[in-house]
């Protein structure tokens, strides 16, 4: 079952973008705790900006990066609500024994969908997909790679329009 994740990415790998499961199971509804070097509180425009070696959690789930905007609205009742983070320099999520790589991401909370651009890398274990953006559904837990060429010249999959992947086989026995 472990491998199953990279193994439904690497079938459609030949007809398309890659797609699986990750990050399934992400309890969205838990409070999202953040911690940086600075934070620059922007009320009028309703956003927070944190600076300097941010790292944020949910649950089990967590996210690391240079910078990070929060867009928030406050509600007259409910109090503050997160809609969105923004995430840049050097993008790292990880849940168990999976991680997500890319330049930026942008975490839209109301909708439950992550989306990593630039070198974009998730790992399982010995497995890994590259490409150029990736979409991750935390309703359904499915994830698209595609080769984008959103992706900084050079880095691997995010250039060259496509996906590229290494997965690991049980030796014979």
């Amino acid at each position: 079952m472990r491998n199953a994740l990279f193994l439904a990415l690497a079938l459609p790998l030949v007809a398309g973008p890659a797609t699986g499961q990750a990050l399934k199971g992400h309890n969205t509804n838990a409070p999202v705790d953040v911690e940086a070097d600075r934070i620059e509180v922007q009320d009028r425009a309703d956003r927070a900006i944190f600076v300097g070696n941010v790292r944020v959690s949910q649950a089990d789930l967590t996210l690391a990066s240079a910078r990070l905007t929060v867009a928030y609205a406050n509600g007259a009742t409910s109090g503050v609500q997160i809609d969105r983070l923004d995430a840049t320099g050097g993008v790292t999520i990880h849940k168990g024994d999976q991680t997500a790589q890319g330049s930026t991401a942008i975490y839209d909370l109301p909708r439950r969908l992550i989306t990593m651009v630039g070198g974009v890398t998730l790992t399982q274990g010995g497995n890994r997909v590259s490409g150029g953006r990736m979409v991750i559904d935390l309703n359904s837990g499915r994830a698209v790679v595609d080769g984008s060429s959103i992706g900084a010249s050079g880095t691997q999959g995010g250039s060259s329009g496509r996906v590229t992947g290494r997965f690991t086989v049980k030796k014979a026995q």
